[in-house]
């Protein structure tokens, strides 16, 4: 069994203090009687080994003599260590060694690489006249450069020798330097150091910045309509998205369509299902309207195909392998989808759930409205008379959707509604990140800058700041379309 370790033996019968002469025990440090410091006082025989060193003796012994070009000493010399000591003088006893420049390979070699030994080999010392030594990638010595005169190592302020870098090895950056000054930085580089490569998880394999992901923040412009979506300062994703798209009628005239669509966070895989939503949609209407097919007709359309894609990721594999969604307790993806169409002096929205329209006039003397009316619970407590608006949406109920797109939703029933405005204004369709901060038709006319028909970019961004500012408490996604009506006298549909 095991036993704590036992005193050294101090040799001493009885307690050496004057007037004690108490009989102490070896194995005793103190005297059991007056307390005496048995081991402090001890006079041992000459030519016997003393069992402890008073403190003020050095403790810094005198170096042993070695080889100057030995790579195995095992003390370390005060005097190769660059430094000051506490008044300020020059540790450095030896006189530095003269520079020695690095061995150079010729133009057709291959690039060097360190040398490499057996791992129960000791460091090899190359010989006198061999140039330095540096192996090649094939095996070879290379005998080209100065030589150290014999018997010197070359050192970094050390005993050990410092080998060449490996070139295969050696971080890249000249070509993120290029990319940099063309405004650009590759792709799979560091977007904080700009230098190191970004591992699977989305981390600097260098600095280990996480980098920002793509949808984070999104935006896009075309020629007449924009969008601007953001993870906003709460969520740690962004679960929004949108889709925007230019396409024309039969007869040539412009149409542009604008997509928004919100993640249900409390669903499985909301980011994934807002995303094909947008997607189906605008595929649709990119198809349906050059066709000739009626704007409310073709977005209904879309809505639909939006659910359908929604749906049918709850028969698919999540990321990794997660498997169907059925085995999440029927949780499937889920999402909202508001959208509008401008065409031909018609205004068309779409809509489940609780993202937004608005109609802004250019005009802001003439009232701005909301288009579009929430399948949530605060929109049934005011539509049954039961609260009024301001009480509805202060419950904590308010938020709470009737609609939305997955697989486990409700019978689907797309709304839309179609207008002819007649003045210029501009179309905001939303998700509740924004809204939130502008609920009422005035306070989002408010919020959207008086250009915002020449800019709608700078216009969705400057809405989604409003929302940041507000405190950013879910993920924020706009598009603005402007809209012009038809000439007096014009046809339209």
């Amino acid at each position: 069994m095991s036993q704590k370790p036992q005193p050294p033996s101090h040799g001493l019968a009885v307690c050496p203090a004057p007037e004690c002469g108490e009989p102490v025990d070896p194995r005793d440090r103190f005297c059991g009687a007056c307390g005496h410091d048995l081991s402090a006082v001890v006079e041992l025989p000459a030519g016997q080994d003393r069992p402890t060193m008073p403190i003020a003796a050095p403790v810094w012994p005198e170096a042993p003599p070695r080889d100057p070009g030995s790579l195995s000493t095992m003390t370390q010399h005060p005097g190769e260590l660059p430094g000051t000591d506490s008044g300020g003088r020059d540790l450095t006893t030896a006189p530095p060694m003269p520079p020695v420049a690095p061995p150079v390979a010729p133009p057709s070699a291959p690039p060097a690489a360190p040398p490499v030994a057996p791992p129960s080999a000791p460091p090899a010392v190359p010989p006198a006249g061999s140039g330095g030594g540096a192996v090649r990638a094939d095996g070879d010595v290379r005998t080209d450069g100065p030589v150290p005169p014999r018997g010197e190592t070359v050192r970094g302020g050390g005993d050990f020798e410092l080998a060449a870098p490996d070139p295969r090895t050696a971080v890249q950056a000249e070509p993120v330097a290029a990319a940099e000054a063309a405004g650009d930085v590759p792709d799979g580089v560091c977007v904080a150091c700009r230098a190191g490569r970004v591992d699977g998880d989305g981390y600097c394999e260098n600095c280990g910045h996480a980098q920002p992901r793509e949808r984070d923040h999104m935006e896009r412009e075309l020629g007449t309509v924009a969008a601007v979506s953001d993870r906003g300062l709460r969520h740690h994703r962004n679960e929004d998205s949108f889709a925007i798209t230019e396409t024309a009628l039969p007869d040539g005239r412009p149409a542009t369509v604008a997509i928004v669509c919100d993640g249900v966070s409390s669903a499985h895989r909301p980011d994934e299902a807002s995303a094909a939503a947008a997607r189906a949609a605008g595929r649709v209407l990119g198809e349906a309207l050059p066709r000739g097919t009626h704007p409310q007709q073709a977005l209904h359309e879309a809505i639909v195909a939006a659910a359908e894609a929604v749906t049918a990721l709850a028969r698919e594999n999540g990321p990794e392998g997660a498997g169907p969604d059925s085995s999440h307790g029927g949780n499937s993806p889920a999402c909202t989808i508001v959208g509008s169409v401008v065409a031909d002096g018609l205004l068309v929205v779409g809509w489940v759930g609780d993202s937004r329209a608005y109609w802004v006039p250019d005009d802001r003397s003439a009232p701005a409205a909301r288009l579009t009316e929430d399948d949530s619970w605060a929109a049934q407590m005011v539509k049954a008379g039961l609260m009024n608006e301001e009480q509805a949406y202060a419950d904590e109920r308010a938020h709470a959707i009737t609609g939305w797109l997955g697989a486990d939703a409700y019978e689907l029933e797309p709304h839309t509604a179609a207008f002819k405005p007649d003045r210029p204004g501009v179309v905001v369709v939303c998700t509740d990140g924004l809204w939130n901060y502008a609920e009422a038709a005035d306070a989002m006319a408010r919020a959207v800058p008086a250009d915002a028909a020449t800019r709608p970019l700078h216009a969705a961004r400057v809405l989604v700041g409003h929302a940041l500012d507000g405190g950013g408490h879910d993920n924020i996604t706009v598009a603005l379309t402007p809209f012009a009506p038809p000439a007096p006298g014009a046809g339209s549909s």
